[in-house]
């Protein structure tokens, strides 16, 4: 075989995989809907990328239903957007008992009212977390996800 064979396959082979991916990401930026609740993590997928956005775009929007739903509120028209997640060092932070603050960051608008809205929680590490890190990071975006949308079923 000659080089040149050997450098169209290895073109054609990324081309295809790039092309592969494209579908993934303009999924996670394209805004999700679940009821009476649109997410937008396009501003999230720019800044922290995946799989943060995935996560957020995954998670956000039933976590918003649950929450409303749980305050007698389900079906209430919310849109809401998410600039940015920020996620504490995994090995500890400076908080009580060694935890790491986290934030998700965004904004809200409901009933033709825009708000800006930050969510905390604490993330307090455990020894298998340096390992599984991606599961780690995970369920903190969930727990970020929830925090989110108990604000929001609250007023803000």
């Amino acid at each position: 075989m000659s080089v040149s064979t050997l450098d169209r396959r290895t073109a054609l082979a990324a081309m295809l995989a790039s092309a592969a991916a494209l579908p993934f990401q303009a999924a996670a930026a394209q805004p999700r809907q679940a009821g009476g609740v649109r997410v937008d993590v396009g501003p999230l997928l720019a800044n922290s990328g995946e799989p943060t956005a995935g996560w957020v775009a995954q998670e956000l929007p039933g976590a918003i239903e649950a929450a409303l739903a749980s305050r007698g509120e389900a079906g209430t028209p919310v849109s809401v957007r998410i600039d940015y997640v920020l996620l504490g060092p995994n090995s500890g932070g400076v908080g009580p008992a060694g935890g790491s603050a986290d934030q998700m960051i965004g904004e809200v608008t409901s009933g033709g009212v825009t708000h800006p809205l930050r969510a905390t929680t604490t993330y307090y590490p455990m020894p298998q977390d340096n390992v599984m890190v991606e599961q780690s990071n995970r369920a903190r975006v969930t727990a970020l996800a929830r925090a989110f949308a108990d604000w929001i079923a609250r007023g803000y």
